[in-house]
């Protein structure tokens, strides 16, 4: 015999429409920096400017991310998945270390033209904001394992302890960040475009023979 279904809970259920109330305020308050950093004019990321455009407390934003630097860490997170970074474990894995390079080198490139202008911006207000800067100093580190991991693929390119050598990590991290892309991308060379080149010079540096891509 089948059992009944048991009812909801009211207090599951004023739980369930509590987190999602949550969730629509977090959404509103990130939506509000995007929008600040994507503005014209002198652009502030402050609690007080959020919160604002947010229409919101300035208490709504500390309970909802803690502190600036969680508002920050919050933001960077919904540019990356807006940016779709999360492909970039895909690209890791190809067939070949070659692809795996040109796929790692066109993931930060769509990755950086996502948000260009808010990115550009960021980058900008880190250096009087240290918040910021600790944040997206962090975030680049993260790259720069990446490349470490990348590397790892090729066994002609490390040293005996099987670790790439520090140069060739450098020289990549600078091939693929947001400075780099942001140079090259023209109204005359698209994304495709960059990242073909870059995936060639990447190739260059690592003295691998022919096209990249």
């Amino acid at each position: 015999m089948a059992r009944e279904a048991r009812p909801v809970s009211p207090r599951a259920y004023q739980s369930d429409k509590r987190q999602a109330a949550a969730e629509e305020t977090r959404e509103r308050i990130l939506g509000a920096a995007r929008r600040i950093l994507a503005g014209k004019g002198v652009v502030q990321v402050t609690i007080d400017s959020v919160a604002r455009e947010a229409d919101v407390s300035r208490q709504t934003v500390y309970n909802a991310f803690g502190s600036k630097s969680g508002l920050l860490e919050a933001l960077c997170d919904a540019l990356a998945n807006r940016g779709r970074l999360d492909r970039l474990a895909g690209a890791m894995t190809q067939g070949s270390p070659d692809a795996a390079l040109a796929g790692f080198v066109e993931v930060f490139c769509r990755f950086w033209a996502a948000d260009r202008v808010v990115t550009r911006r960021l980058r900008g207000l880190a250096v009087a904001d240290r918040d910021l800067d600790r944040v997206l100093r962090e975030r680049d580190e993260r790259r720069r394992h990446g490349l470490r991991a990348l590397l790892r693929l090729f066994p002609e390119l490390v040293d005996g302890s099987a670790e790439p050598q520090d140069d060739l990590v450098d020289l990549l991290w600078t091939l693929t960040s947001f400075e780099t892309f942001d140079v090259l991308a023209t109204k005359t060379r698209g994304v495709a475009a960059v990242a073909a080149l870059l995936t060639d010079a990447a190739g260059a540096v690592l003295g691998l023979p022919g096209q990249r891509h």
